[in-house]
């Protein structure tokens, strides 16, 4: 009765439709063979993306007294990323992340993304190489 309904045909064709659907959005998206060819990678085989970096940023704008360094800590664990979070003199917060560089990166954007505590009004960041160290994540 399935075929005689056209169950049997119908189904495979919107699997096939759907798996070529799905291919194409991955290669729109830079999944697969692609990604591999365009990512460059460091002296031991690693997707750059992915070998670790240091990320150095200086947050400005009511950032201190307002929980900002514990709530950096909390990010960059859940990223894990190693490094600490500082008050300076000037009123500014130091933050020192060791990590894949994507995730530094994701850092970065959740510093800027204004949820944080207080107010940020602006994020100078820099990366390097990573130089170690760093065992977890500290506040200081």
């Amino acid at each position: 009765m399935r075929e005689e309904q056209g169950w049997g045909v119908s189904e495979h064709r919107s699997e096939e439709r759907s798996e070529g659907r799905d291919e194409r959005l991955r290669e729109e998206q830079g999944w697969g063979v692609s990604e591999h060819r365009s990512e460059g990678r460091d002296e031991r085989g690693r997707a750059v993306s992915e070998a670790p970096v240091r990320l150095t940023a200086f947050v400005s704008g009511q950032v201190q007294g307002v929980g900002f360094r514990w709530w950096t800590r909390c990010r960059a664990l859940e990223l894990g990323l190693a490094g600490q979070a500082a008050n300076l003199p000037d009123g500014r917060v130091q933050v020192d992340a060791e990590g894949p560089r994507r995730d530094c990166e994701r850092l970065v954007e959740l510093l800027r993304g204004g949820a944080t505590p207080g107010t940020v009004d602006g994020v100078d960041s820099r990366f390097g190489p990573a130089e170690g160290g760093f065992t977890g994540f500290v506040e200081r």
